[in-house]
């Protein structure tokens, strides 16, 4: 059962998003869950106990996330697949918005805001999930220097696709990332392909969303 607390986090999460937590205000989020201000003071008293909700319900939703690419996929290399269509599947809204994580993370560490070290922890999750792929590849301790390769190719892409809006441009990077994944797996390995047919589905029935 969702309550009225959830109710304010789900909306935060997406104004944070969209209008960056510096310009969200409390009468912004009170607004998009249609609360009068006193029951909305009764569950937070500050802006930043509710950012703080938001980066723990994110780490939740990651965990989730992580945990189900896992059950979905038959080898290390489809899970790192996964992560990388992850670019494809929220395209429309990085393009809008950027990436919900490295956008949180560069603005709490502009601000100097204390909570900077909980939404990087996101990035961490991150971090330490796919340098697990790529041990369980065989790369051993290389398998962190990987990892943060492609950690930050793929914000790098989110931050010009919100600057450029190019769709084009997103899935030529997603297919240059995919080779390089494979190029990664040992002699002989073989994944289950994310088919790029799929992807350019995916992408095409996104179109005309802005």
């Amino acid at each position: 059962m969702t309550t009225t607390r959830d109710h304010i986090v789900q909306a935060a999460d997406t104004l944070f998003h969209e209008q960056g937590f510096e310009h969200t205000s409390f009468a912004t989020i009170a607004e998009a869950v249609q609360i009068s201000r006193g029951n909305f003071y009764y569950h937070f008293k500050s802006k930043d106990e509710i950012l703080d909700a938001v980066i723990a319900a994110r780490l939740e939703r990651t965990r989730a996330m992580l945990a189900q690419w896992e059950a979905d996929s038959a080898t290390p290399q489809d899970c790192l697949y996964a992560f990388i269509e992850m670019l494809v599947r929220n395209q429309t809204s990085i393009m809008r918005h950027g990436c919900p994580v490295g956008t949180l993370c560069n603005e709490l560490a502009r601000l100097g805001h204390e909570a900077q070290e909980g939404a990087n922890a996101i990035l961490d999750l991150f971090r330490e999930w796919l340098r697990e792929q790529f041990v369980r590849m065989g790369h051993g301790k290389n398998a962190d220097a990987l990892a943060m390769h492609l950690l930050a190719r793929s914000q790098g892409v989110a931050t010009l696709a919100l600057a450029l809006r190019d769709r084009a441009f997103v899935l030529r990077e997603v297919d240059q990332m995919r080779a390089w994944v494979a190029s990664c797996a040992p002699a002989g390995a073989t994944a289950t392909a994310a088919a790029a047919p799929r992807r350019r589905a995916l992408s095409s029935s996104s179109k005309g969303r802005k």
